[in-house]
This record gives C-alpha cells, structure tokens and sequence, in this order.
C-alpha cells in the first residue's frame, strides 16, 4: 500500500509502468465499449452514446496508436539488443506474435470504429454486445501476454540508461504534431 490516498499515474520517466498504465486505460475503453452497447437498445443515440463512441474513437485512434509505436519503434528493437542468446529464439517469437497480433487488432478496431462513427455523428448504428465482448476479449488477451511475458523481458534486461532512452521516446512521440 502507498503511503498517499491519491492514486498516483506513472509519467513518462516510468515507461513500463506508463505501458501498463496505458493498459488500464484501454480495458477502461472496452468496458466503456460494452457499457455502450448494452445502452444504445434501450435509450438510443443519445448525447451519451455520441460522446462515449466518441471518446473510444479518439482513444483507439490517438493513444492506443501510440502505444503501439513504443512497442514497436523502440522496446522491441532494445530488447532484441539486450537480449543473449539463450532467450534471443524465444523473444523473437514473442515479439513476433505481439506484432501480427497488432496487425490484427487493428483490422478489428477498423470495424469497431465503422460502427461507432455514425453512433458519434448522432446516427443510427448496430453494436452489438457479442461483438463488443469479442473485440474485448482479443485485446485482453494481448495485454494478459504483453504484462505476462513482454514486460518481465523488459525488467529483466533494461538498464537505467535504456529506460531514460525509452522515456524520452515516448515523451517525444507525443510532442509531435498530428497528422
């Protein structure tokens, strides 16, 4: 237990620690999802279901992307430089599978996102709660993996010198301008 009442959030000098954290966002965007969901029959597209899809839309398109780019661009080129060679094959295909899985949590989120935009417009629009509950459970899983295999990887061989590069990576990621 910390000795402060007020939850404190990682910052950028703490990059695992932001990568979980982004973690806990993300499954509080899929709750969201399904809260959504579970709305819409009954109420319909209200104020509420156009300011929740689209504050998923802006999450999975702005900070989830983000997340993937400090996996991709930087921890998973350092940790193969880190690696030795007894855990080098294993890594590789850790890294490799959490690759092809963005891949194809992007293909999801890309219909995800074609049914919540006309729901953020104020439209009509079908989301169901299976779909929203397997989408979930594609992303949870990945996280489970990433916070089960990845991450142990990377406390186990990033120096101080790593972690200060990685910071300043993702600090700078967000400074850039959006397309």
């Amino acid at each position: 237990m910390t000795d402060s009442l007020v939850p404190i959030a990682p910052g950028f000098e703490t990059p695992l620690e932001m990568i979980e954290a982004c973690h806990e966002r993300l499954q509080a965007q899929l709750e969201t999802l399904d809260r959504l969901a579970k709305w819409l029959p009954d109420h319909g597209v209200d104020k509420q279901v156009q300011q929740a899809a689209a504050n998923v839309i802006r999450y999975f398109d702005v900070a989830a992307v983000n997340h993937h780019m400090d996996e991709e661009k930087d921890l998973f080129p350092l940790l193969l430089e880190r690696v030795d060679v007894a855990r080098e094959s294993g890594l590789r295909d850790l890294i490799d599978w959490v690759l092809n899985d963005h891949q194809r949590m992007f293909a999801e989120w890309a219909a995800m996102r074609a049914r919540l935009e006309p729901l953020a417009r104020g439209e009509e629009s079908v989301l169901e709660i299976a779909d929203t509950r397997r989408f979930a459970e594609i992303y949870q899983f990945h996280i489970d993996r990433e916070e089960g295999e990845v991450l142990p990887y990377a406390r186990s061989l990033l120096g101080e010198a790593d972690i200060a590069g990685l910071a300043a990576s993702m600090t700078a990621r967000r400074r850039q301008p959006r397309e």
